[in-house]
């Protein structure tokens, strides 16, 4: 299953988790759905917390980077059935969800192992950057 939406505008939400959960568990060949949701830690940084983090992409990129990855999920499991990838773009605050990934597969071994995998590939390959901005407003490219 191919899912033409990669990037969304702020956080994702919970009601953006449930629409993409529901979607993907269409069908009954897949046993098992993993999910991974990445949020904005108020970490501290020369004690300075950050309140959010500003994302950026450049769209072309990052659609065939995700081709990419699914490519290699695909080859390397062979029960999988779907993998969805949704970023963040511009601010999101910390607490709020600015990654998700969805893996449909027969069986859950299979689901777990690339749903991490796919997490792992995204935050190598995929052309996201990310500014924090601390409480002081202040910040810093990562």
């Amino acid at each position: 299953m191919s899912r033409e939406r990669y990037l969304v505008q702020g956080a994702v939400t919970h009601a953006m988790i449930g629409e993409t959960v529901g979607a993907d568990a269409t069908g009954d060949t897949a046993g098992a759905i993993s999910v991974f949701a990445g949020q904005v830690r108020a970490d501290v940084f020369d004690g300075r917390t950050v309140a959010a983090i500003e994302y950026s992409s450049y769209e072309a990129m990052l659609k065939e980077a995700v081709a990419g990855i699914r490519e290699v999920i695909f080859n390397a499991f062979s029960d999988v059935k779907t993998v969805t990838i949704i970023h963040s773009t511009g601010v999101v605050k910390a607490g709020e969800i600015s990654l998700l990934v969805v893996v449909t597969a027969g069986h859950r071994d299979q689901a777990m192992r690339a749903c991490t995998h796919t997490v792992e590939l995204v935050k190598e390959k995929l052309p996201v950057w990310k500014k924090e901005i601390f409480e002081d407003e202040s910040h810093r490219w990562v």
